[in-house]
């Protein structure tokens, strides 16, 4: 293998395990946001909610999490959906909380699990 291989996948495997080592604290305001996302008023935390979940997703399934990649992609493609629409259910809302807790709940017991 030539150095700049051997540099590349070195780099890789250190950014691996510095997506693995933050994923808790990642997990924690994915959960706090949700917490904080009011079904009557829910820009403020669904943005970032979206953002974060578009990180995760990009960030998971380059580091081999790829269940945990395709939950997360899921989840920020039906909340761009509800974001779209003016007037949203408060049901549908707080359908999508409850996706949201238990992708973040199934990710902290085995984030390789998700599939």
């Amino acid at each position: 293998m030539h150095a700049a291989d051997q540099q590349f996948f070195a780099r890789l495997a250190s950014l691996n395990d510095s997506f693995a080592r933050g994923l808790p604290s990642t997990l924690d305001r994915l959960a706090a946001l949700g917490a904080e996302l009011d079904p009557n008023a829910p820009a403020p935390a669904a943005g970032e909610l979206a953002a974060m979940l578009h990180t995760v997703a990009g960030s998971a399934l380059t580091f081999g999490y790829r269940g945990l990649g395709q939950h997360a992609r899921a989840l920020e493609q039906r909340l761009r959906v509800l974001m779209t629409f003016d007037a949203v259910a408060a049901s549908d809302w707080s359908t999508w909380l409850a996706e949201l807790a238990r992708f973040v709940e199934h990710a902290r017991l085995d984030p390789h699990a998700l599939s």
